[in-house]
C-alpha cells in the first residue's frame, strides 16, 4: 500500500482532534505527534498527545530548519510538525494523520501534494463553537475571544481545503470523512 497523508484543520473547538482520532485508529494509519509551546491540558501527556517544549526549545528547532510546517498560532504559542516525525512514520510504510491549525493544513497540502487529502471541520455556527469552547472549561474569558477571532478568520479559508465537512453532527462527520479516506486509499 502506497502511504496516504490525511490532514485535519479547524478552529478550536470544531471536532477535529476526535475526527482524526477515529481515522488514526485505523492501523494503516498513524497520527503525527505536533509539537507545541502551549502547557498540556487535563490529563495530555508529552509525547502522546504533544510534544511539549519550551519556546526556546522551539525557536531552537525552527532554527535548525527541523519543521515540515509551523505556526505561531497565538501569541507565545507555537505548533508545528518535525521533520523527524513525518520520517518516523513514512519509515514505518504508514499513512500520516494530521491534526493541525488552518495554516499548517494549508502549508502540509503544499507539501505532500497529491498525496494528501486536506479537510476542514467547519461548525455550524460561531454560536455553537463558543459553547463547544465554554463546555471545555479550560478557557478565559480572554482567551475565548481570542479563540472566536482566530475562528472567524480561520473560517475564511475553508474553500483552499480539499473537503469541507460540517460538524453538526459528529456521527455523520466521521462517515463522511471515512468514505473519502476509504476512496484515497483505494486509489493508491
Amino acid at each position: 500500500m502506497q502511504p496516504i497523508v490525511a490532514i485535519f484543520a479547524a478552529p478550536s473547538g470544531s471536532g477535529k482532534s476526535t475526527i482524526a482520532r477515529v481515522i488514526a485508529a485505523d492501523s494503516r494509519f498513524v497520527f503525527s505527534i505536533s509539537a507545541t509551546t502551549r502547557p498540556p491540558r487535563g490529563a495530555e501527556q508529552s509525547g502522546i498527545d504533544y510534544h511539549f517544549m519550551t519556546v526556546d526549545e522551539f525557536r531552537a528547532l525552527i532554527a535548525a530548519d527541523a519543521f515540515v510546517e509551523y505556526e505561531e498560532v497565538y501569541p507565545g504559542k507555537y505548533y508545528g510538525t518535525t521533520k523527524a516525525e513525518v520520517a518516523r512514520i513514512l519509515d514505518a510504510g504508514k499513512s500520516i494523520v494530521f491534526d493541525v491549525d488552518v495554516k499548517g493544513g494549508i502549508n502540509l497540502k503544499k507539501y505532500f501534494g497529491e498525496k494528501a487529502v486536506n479537510f476542514f471541520i467547519k461548525v455550524p455556527s460561531m454560536e455553537i463553537l463558543k459553547e463547544r469552547l465554554m463546555a471545555r472549561g479550560t478557557e478565559t474569558p480572554e482567551d475565548l475571544a481570542m479563540r472566536i477571532a482566530k475562528a472567524e478568520e480561520e473560517t475564511l479559508h475553508a474553500a483552499e481545503f480539499d473537503y469541507v465537512i460540517i460538524n453538526d453532527d459528529l456521527e455523520r462527520a466521521i462517515e463522511e470523512v471515512k468514505a473519502v479516506v476509504s476512496e484515497k486509499l483505494a486509489a493508491v
